[in-house]
């Protein structure tokens, strides 16, 4: 339901990208109008991740996030007669980016309740994977609704379908969030008693060592937080500004039509879906056989994640000059980026589960400022009227930018980083860590997985 809850997500945020091509031509806007609608969103965005990330630890990640997605999706619904009024459908755009600022923190927060520590990267990585599954489709999707959906009177073309067709998908969706889900493992009424001791038992070891008081100043200046929140600020770059601006590069420099177009713009994202997977399960992997420490093993897949899609990003300037080609080096970008989800982003579990929420809400904040001056920075760069050649040397240019920041965030991760839970996050008393802890648990946890991990539990605490 998470998986499907950020697919909904995106195709209410990433519509627009494909759309706002049809929507210039019936309106008349310029590329300074539709840029600043673009970013409208994350204005709202950025505001509410804080507020909903203690709101969903205090009250509950499902209120949070489901009522997110139905509050978006019932603004999709009237985004077309909203579109009459460009002030009107920023403001629109801003809410929208309101109401869904909060899916990220409350994911984070409902995880720490649910995702036993051995198990977390490949549990954070389905959910969030549909980040990434909702950008892929939401483009090829909308651009066929462009092309071949069907006319909203007085509207000219077909545009209004992307809008009530991704807005239907997500009130259903909340449907079935509001009747399935449960905030924690003792409220659901249908997990069974076996599997809700397992998870409990499993994550209350770790939390049992954290502290329930809110060290701000502590957090902020912590290492290990910034090693998180520039990295996030470099994939967000790289993510944002391909969900975002991906639409109007194919449109300058490809020339294809708006359906070619959608699929086009949406494969990159398709291909960071399934890396996204693999790299979960990978990290798991790596961890349960002990063939690396959490920390080497984020510090690995942040690496791949951040370094080869600079590389590849390099590449596509110097060598890719056919459509194949750059379709390659974008889906290489994005895949590979994929893989430092496992990375960076689960880390906020590892350094403070307890704050984990709150963790997100930070780098999301910081994250989102790349959707925000993304566009503008890429369409300040990309906007030569003198002819195909000099807008191509213009688009490398924002290539190379990407690359750059891309190598920025994994230097600093590699050097800031830690998979240990920090000490600000954790009680100072030896004897609870020890007896939180103990080393059968984890020699049981090798050799026999959950099962043994489960029984050593219950014999230590007996």
């Amino acid at each position: 339901m998470f998986f499907l809850g950020f697919v909904a997500s995106f195709f209410l945020r990433g519509n627009l990208s494909v759309a706002i091509i049809e929507m210039k031509k019936e309106f008349g806007w310029d590329s300074e109008t539709s840029g600043i609608i673009l970013s409208a969103f994350y204005y709202g965005y950025m505001v509410t991740q804080l507020p909903f990330g203690i709101l969903a630890a205090k009250y509950g990640s499902k209120r949070v996030f489901g009522g997110g997605v139905l509050c978006a999706s019932l603004l999709s619904l009237i985004t077309p007669v909203a579109a009459y009024h460009k002030q009107i459908l920023i403001l629109v755009r801003i809410v929208q980016g309101l109401a869904l600022g909060g899916t990220c923190p409350s994911a984070h927060a409902m995880w720490r309740k649910w995702a036993p520590p051995l198990e977390r990267s490949k549990l954070v990585a389905i959910s969030f994977a549909g980040i990434n599954m909702g950008t892929a489709f939401a483009m090829p999707l909308s651009g066929l609704l462009c092309e071949s959906g069907f006319r909203s009177p007085p509207h000219q073309s077909k545009w209004p379908s992307v809008f009530y067709v991704f807005g239907g998908f997500g009130l259903v969706w909340c449907v079935a969030w509001f009747a399935l889900v449960h905030d924690s493992p003792q409220s659901h009424p249908q997990i069974s008693v076996k599997e809700r001791d397992y998870i409990v038992s499993a994550i209350e070891r770790e939390q049992s060592l954290s502290t329930n008081e809110l060290p701000l100043l502590r957090i902020m200046t912590s290492p290990a937080v910034w090693a998180i929140i520039l990295t996030m600020i470099s994939y967000d770059w790289g993510t944002l500004l391909l969900a975002t601006i991906m639409p109007t590069f194919v449109d300058d420099i490809l020339r294809f039509g708006i359906a070619e177009n959608g699929i086009f713009s949406g494969l990159p994202f398709l291909a960071m879906c399934v890396f996204t997977l693999l790299g979960g399960w990978i990290a798991d992997a790596i961890r349960k056989k002990r063939l690396l420490s959490t920390g080497s093993t984020r510090n690995l897949m942040n690496s791949i994640g951040m370094f080869l899609p600079a590389l590849v990003l390099v590449v596509l300037n110097k060598f890719a000059r056919r459509a194949q080609a750059v379709l390659i080096c974008l889906c290489s970008t994005a895949a590979l980026s994929g893989l430092s989800v496992s990375g960076f982003f689960v880390n906020m579990l590892d350094i403070a589960p307890q704050y984990a929420g709150f963790l997100m809400a930070i780098a999301n904040v910081a994250g989102t400022l790349s959707g925000i001056i993304g566009p503008y920075v890429a369409g300040a760069m990309a906007s030569a009227p003198s002819g195909l050649e000099v807008l191509k040397l213009q688009w490398n240019n924002v290539f190379y930018l990407t690359a750059e920041i891309y190598a920025f965030g994994g230097i600093a991760y590699l050097i800031l980083s830690s998979g240990e839970l920090q000490s600000w996050a954790a009680k100072v008393d030896k004897k609870s860590r020890d007896m939180a802890c103990p080393p059968t648990v984890i020699l049981f946890t090798k050799k026999r997985g959950r099962e043994r991990l489960y029984l050593a539990a219950n014999q230590q605490s007996s």
